[in-house]
């Protein structure tokens, strides 16, 4: 039986709104909060309820005088504490992210996370990194 891995969905796009209900349910998933967003947000905290604090919607500050890759790079300590090893067993390993591209810069930062597979996307990328074995 194929184990699904836990998957993070980051959108950074200021204008994702509707597309936020296609992602699949059951993963968490962190937001730029625009009003395009939030609107869809909204709505969706009250047709699918979270189940547990590791699955459902976070929306997070539009730090308007940011770049959608700087807005991602800024929330992933927030998203990792969140994710990561401190604080789900087994943490996250794909991160799949909309709204900026796969710049060097990004694969660094998330690098620094043990993150080593990337692929980039019309829309984004997905950035995987081993499962832990402990």
């Amino acid at each position: 039986m194929a184990v699904i891995p836990y998957k993070v969905y980051v959108v950074v796009d200021r204008e994702f709104g509707e597309k936020l209900a296609d992602l699949e349910q059951g993963m968490p998933v962190w937001i730029v909060d625009t009003p395009a967003n939030k609107t869809v947000v909204q709505r969706l905290w009250i047709e699918r309820p979270q189940k547990g604090h590791l699955t459902g919607i976070t929306i997070f500050d539009d730090l308007k005088s940011l770049s959608p890759e700087d807005i991602l790079l800024e929330e992933l300590d927030t998203i990792d504490l969140h994710h990561g090893p401190d604080s789900a067993d087994p943490p996250y390993s794909v991160i799949e992210v909309f709204g900026t591209p796969l710049t060097t810069r990004v694969k660094k930062e998330l690098s620094a996370y043990g993150f080593n597979e990337f692929h980039a996307k019309l829309a984004g990328f997905t950035a995987s990194r081993p499962e832990s074995l402990d």
